[in-house]
C-alpha cells in the first residue's frame, strides 16, 4: 500500500520538528514566561496534545501557521516530533489563519495583537471585498477592519485603534507594552510625527511622567495644526494632574502574623518601613539600569 504524501490535506502527521520553520511574519512574540514554563512542562508530561498547522514550502520543509509556542516548548521538552496537520494554503490564507490562531490569548501584547490586525487588515484587502454584500453601497462601507471587528467580537474602531499602534516608534510601543502608557493616550500619540514622538521621549525622561489622555489629545491636536515643539509640549508636560486620593489602612491583625508574638506595633512599624526603603532602593537600581 502507497504511503500518503505529507502535503495531502487535513492528515495528522508525526512531523519532525526541524522540518518545521517558524512563519516569517509571525506578529506573536515567544517569550520564556509563566505560560510558557506551564507549557513545557505539560509538553514533557503528555506530549503535544493539539497538532500544529503547517504548509509545504517551495524549497522543502514545511511553514508553521499555528504552533509556534508548541514547536518552541517541545525542542526545550527534548522532543525530536510533533503532531502536525499540513495544509495546503496561499500566502494570504496563511496570514489569516495565523492571526486567527492566537488573537484570543489573554496573555498577547498590544504590539503584537496591533501587528496582527494590520497583517490580517492587508490579506483581506488583497483577496478582495466581501463576496456575501451584494451591494456596491454596503459593500464599500464594510471595510476589513470592520471585518476583523465582527469575527473578533469587538468593534472596528478597536481595531483601527489597535492597528495605529504600528505608528509608534519602537521605544515608545515597548512603553505600551510595559503598561507606562496607556492605551487610549497611546492611540492618540500614534498621530504624532516621528520627531514629535522622539521630543516626547526626551519629555518623558526629563519630567519622569507620561502623557495622559487628555494631554495626548492636546499633543495630537498641536500636532495637526503644525504647532507641536519642544515648549508647547513641555508645557503640557508640566501641568500638574489632580492627584488620587488613596488612603491605605493595614489592619493589625493582618499583619501580626508575620511578626513575633513579642514585637510592639512600633517594632513592627520600624521593620515595616526598613523593607519598604530597601524596595524603593530596589527599584531606583532597576531604573538606572
Amino acid at each position: 500500500m502507497q504511503k500518503t504524501a505529507p502535503e495531502a490535506l487535513g492528515v495528522v502527521y508525526r512531523m519532525p520538528i526541524s522540518d518545521l520553520h517558524p512563519h516569517p511574519l509571525n506578529p506573536y512574540g515567544i517569550r520564556n514566561d509563566p505560560p510558557m514554563v506551564d507549557l513545557i512542562e505539560s509538553v514533557q508530561k503528555s506530549g503535544v496534545l493539539v497538532p500544529a498547522i503547517a504548509r509545504p514550502l517551495p524549497e522543502g520543509g514545511y511553514q508553521l501557521i499555528s504552533g509556534h509556542r508548541r514547536r518552541y516548548a517541545s525542542e526545550l521538552a527534548g522532543l525530536d516530533y510533533m503532531p502536525t496537520i499540513i495544509s495546503k494554503l496561499t500566502d494570504d490564507e496563511a496570514i489569516i489563519l495565523l492571526v486567527d490562531s492566537n488573537i484570543q490569548r489573554e496573555d498577547i501584547l498590544p504590539s503584537e495583537r496591533a501587528k496582527a490586525y494590520k497583517l490580517k487588515m492587508e490579506a483581506l484587502k488583497r483577496q478582495g471585498s466581501r463576496t456575501d454584500l451584494t451591494s456596491p453601497k454596503i459593500s464599500a462601507k464594510f471595510r476589513s477592519d470592520d471585518q476583523i471587528g465582527e469575527n473578533a467580537g469587538i468593534s472596528g474602531d478597536t481595531v483601527r485603534n489597535y492597528i495605529s499602534l504600528n505608528d509608534l516608534t519602537p521605544k515608545l510601543l515597548q512603553m505600551v507594552d510595559e503598561k507606562k502608557i496607556a492605551l487610549s493616550p497611546a492611540y492618540q500619540l500614534s498621530h504624532l510625527t516621528e520627531e514629535e514622538q522622539e521630543l516626547l521621549l526626551d519629555t518623558i525622561e526629563s519630567e519622569q511622567a507620561t502623557p495622559s489622555l487628555s494631554q495626548a489629545l492636546r499633543m495630537k491636536k498641536l500636532s495637526q495644526e503644525r504647532a507641536l515643539n519642544e515648549d508647547s509640549m513641555l508645557a503640557i508636560m508640566c501641568e500638574q494632574k489632580k492627584p488620587v486620593k488613596a488612603d491605605v489602612t493595614l489592619s493589625g491583625d493582618k499583619l501580626r502574623k508575620y511578626f513575633p508574638k513579642s514585637y510592639t506595633p512600633l517594632q513592627m512599624e520600624t521593620v515595616i518601613f526598613k523593607l519598604l526603603e530597601a524596595w524603593q532602593k530596589k527599584r531606583q537600581r532597576d531604573q538606572s539600569r
